[in-house]
């Protein structure tokens, strides 16, 4: 249990996990994928509503603190059943859901005439494609 073990194929060495139990790694993953979400999630929903509210009304939406709410409570609930392994499927659906809904509201970085707030919607943006696709192929 645990380790690496280092084989020599052809004149390359592959370092191989054959010893790690790939229960561990899918854990590992749920916490790490999971955990992002239901931590913004808290941060949407109760730690930094108001900031967020600010951040989402500079952006146009309507009903800011409703949307930031709502949408917290989307990967909240999502993030929490992919840390727990429970309702997977729709767990990521749910967070998908947000994804689609937040990424080309709040990050449409073709929009954006200051090339700072270009660049980090653009990050923020393929980052969310990222994570969309991550949460599609769960």
């Amino acid at each position: 249990m645990g380790g690496s073990k280092w084989v020599l194929e052809g004149d390359k060495f592959l370092n191989t996990m054959m010893y790690m139990d790939s229960g561990i790694l899918e854990f590992v993953g749920r916490l790490l994928f999971g955990g992002y979400f239901l931590y913004m999630g808290l941060n949407h929903v109760f730690l930094k509503t108001d900031a967020l509210t600010g951040y989402a009304q500079m952006k146009g939406v309507s009903n800011a603190r409703t949307a930031v709410i709502g949408s917290g409570l989307l990967i909240l609930v999502g993030g929490l059943g992919v840390v727990l392994g429970q309702y997977t499927r729709e767990s990521t659906m749910l967070i998908a859901i947000f994804l689609v809904g937040v990424t080309f509201k709040m990050h449409a970085f073709w929009n954006d005439a200051d090339p700072v707030m270009k660049m980090n919607d653009e990050v923020q943006f393929y980052k969310n494609m990222a994570l969309l696709g991550a949460s599609l192929a769960f």
